[in-house]
């Protein structure tokens, strides 16, 4: 099985090379059968041109793919990189297709079934590449055998994620620290690889050297220090490396392009979905009469409180008994609401706070006040992720849940915020397309749970949450 790991990346570029040059060879034929003629574009290509534009479409079938991750197929679930292929086809075709509108200077509807029919088969295409590749992968590189350490969270809700992916991990045995180093170094070669838990770091960096040591694959799970270590510049001053943390959020340069960017996007966007807004606020307003619009008081960069607009999913009261986050079968929800809430589209208004300046295309999600607050008393950390403007879309909302723990929120906050690029940025917005189609990326939280936390407010008397504040303190001193 390590043998075989070494030449996983190798099969993959193959893999990943002969699908582009499957999708490119029907469009050379579609060019030349059906486009480079007298009646359509002329023959005024010579041989480097022609190539020119076989080579263009490829560079943009493989710059869309990595962009959409359409390439991952032994990573990603089946349906991600599915849906990440087929909207990998549509976007790359309808470029082409404009490109030879332009090209033969013909109206936009004109020519088009040589393009269709090259989506068609494309599609085709893509879908058993991936069925197939994946049936190769799995026989190539079975899933691993993990051993799962842990300390005092326990394992349950690591072993409940791990099980959403069966195809790459097996729970075949788990660890308490308990058991002490030694025990559980001993063990450990027994297994393909190891799943690092929450655990103080004199211990967990004991285990990665162990590892390291046997050439053991290891994941672990990150503390917020480590992802500030992981985004930090490393410079050569004298003899011994260094690590430069910023700790300055996005330079000036980054906010004035990333705000040029938000508004031109926010502006096409309103422009584009109008028909859909104006229709969804009309559904809205016939079903009980009431406003079409949510305002809600949310928070933004430096902790600045704005308010949000979004299309009214739930009843006009469903907050007379207070502040709390849409649970599993929310009654509070219409029925219009459910099907807005399912497909994001009550968030649409929320391009209006982008254009305003209160929000961006992406960042983390605008979290209510008062939610806020809760969350800050079990985590003193949670405000870092005010560093940047909330976002309509960002890295917790794409790869996170509705009901994703506050803990792994910030986290996945974190991580974008230092690792933020432009290109980061449209990554995630087209990756968010794929959200639409991910029921569990909106699953509200449990029916006794008033935030995301798991360890609600609610249910904690004021001695609990105190001993959870002092827990996290205690673990922002293992992580130094």
């Amino acid at each position: 099985m390590r043998k075989r790991e070494r030449y996983k990346r190798l099969i993959m570029f193959f893999a990943s090379v002969m699908i582009v040059a499957v999708q490119t060879g029907v469009f050379a034929y579609a060019w030349f059968h059906d486009y480079y003629t007298k009646e359509v574009i002329g023959r005024l290509y010579g041989y480097w041109g022609h190539w020119a534009l076989l080579v263009l479409y490829a560079v943009m079938v493989v710059l869309v793919s990595k962009l959409f991750s359409a390439f991952k197929v032994g990573y990603m679930r089946i349906l991600d990189v599915l849906l990440s292929q087929i909207f990998s086809v549509l976007v790359v075709n309808a470029f082409e297709y404009l490109q030879l509108a332009l090209i033969g200077r013909w109206r936009f509807l004109t020519h088009l079934e040589p393009m269709l029919r090259v989506t068609g088969i494309n599609l085709a295409a893509v879908i058993l590449w991936v069925l197939f590749m994946r049936w190769i992968y799995a026989r190539i590189y079975p899933p691993h055998q993990v051993l799962l350490v842990y300390d005092r969270y326990g394992p349950k809700q690591m072993m409940k994620k791990m099980s959403e992916r069966r195809d790459k991990y097996i729970v075949a045995g788990t660890m308490s620290l308990d058991n002490g180093l030694e025990r559980i170094k001993q063990e450990i070669p027994k297994f393909q690889a190891v799943m690092i838990g929450d655990l103080p770091s004199h211990e967990r960096n004991a285990i990665l050297k162990y590892c390291f040591e046997q050439n053991i694959r290891c994941y672990c799970q990150p503390k917020i220090s480590d992802i500030m270590i992981m985004a930090s510049e490393k410079i050569h001053m004298f003899d011994t490396p260094l690590l430069l943390f910023r700790n300055s959020g996005l330079t000036v340069e980054k906010q004035f392009f990333k705000r040029v960017f938000d508004v031109i996007c926010a502006f096409v966007m309103l422009v584009v979905l109008s028909p859909v807004m104006l229709l969804i606020a009309l559904l809205v307003k016939l079903y009980d009469g009431g406003p079409v619009l949510y305002k809600q008081d949310r928070l933004t960069k430096d902790g600045a409180v704005f308010q949000v607009y979004k299309f009214r999913s739930m009843r006009v009261d469903s907050e007379k008994n207070g502040a709390r986050l849409a649970m599993k079968g929310d009654s509070r929800v219409t029925p219009v609401g459910k099907v807005l809430r399912n497909i994001h589209f009550d968030e649409l208004p929320q391009l209006l706070n982008i254009l305003k300046g209160d929000m961006s295309m992406v960042g983390p999600r605008p979290e209510r006040p008062e939610i806020a607050a809760q969350y800050t008393k079990e985590i003193p950390e949670f405000p870092y992720r005010l560093k940047v403007k909330a976002g309509l879309t960002g890295y917790a909302q794409v790869y996170g849940k509705y009901n994703t723990t506050p803990y792994d929120k910030l986290k996945l906050d974190l991580t974008y915020i230092e690792n933020y690029s432009f290109l980061l940025d449209l990554q995630l917005i087209a990756t968010t397309v794929k959200i639409l189609f991910q029921k569990e990326n909106t699953e509200g939280v449990e029916q006794w749970q008033q935030t995301a936390s798991r360890k609600d407010g609610a249910k904690e008397s004021g001695k609990q949450q105190k001993q959870t504040a002092q827990k996290r303190r205690q673990e922002g001193k293992d992580e130094l």
